[in-house]
């Protein structure tokens, strides 16, 4: 596959993301698809990521992403990526906040016969949970990150 056919793969899987509808992950991603292998995060399977795309919308129904910056090599598409979204549902076991939050993370797709069959993402959590209010800073956090606090 050309690298522009693998860009447009990804680009495809964001498009299914922000339509909120997990079924429309079929036609991207590969049924043995693994995520993060190797880490406390993996998830092994097509059905496996439907499940937490619609933990996801669930949380945030309103949730939308963006590709800032995508980048092809080989088999892998890199991406920059932004989600926004507002907190009005469950999510994780953390009550709907009402707050309008933004995920950054970096994520490496692999891609194999024009089907997603692995990512590696870092997810920026620390930032997202603080801005949730899941997380507080300590007296030294307020200290060092002053402009961060509210």
């Amino acid at each position: 596959m050309s690298l522009e056919e693998n860009k447009a793969i990804v680009r495809g899987v964001i498009e299914a993301e922000n339509k909120h509808n997990p079924a429309l992950m079929d036609e991207f991603i590969a049924l043995d698809f693994v995520s993060d292998p190797d880490t406390p995060a993996e998830v092994r399977g097509l059905e496996s990521l439907k499940q937490i795309y619609t933990q996801y919308y669930k949380g945030f129904p309103d949730l939308i992403g963006t590709i800032e910056d995508i980048i092809a090599e080989g088999d892998e598409v890199w991406v920059r990526y932004t989600g926004t979204g507002t907190h009005t549902g469950e999510f994780m076991g953390i009550a709907p906040t009402g707050k309008k939050v933004t995920l950054k993370a970096f994520c490496i797709y692999r891609i194999v016969d024009t089907k997603v069959v692995e990512w590696r993402q870092v997810v920026d959590m620390l930032d997202f949970y603080k801005k949730l209010g899941v997380i507080e800073y300590t007296e030294t956090g307020k200290k060092l990150f002053p402009e961060d606090v509210k």
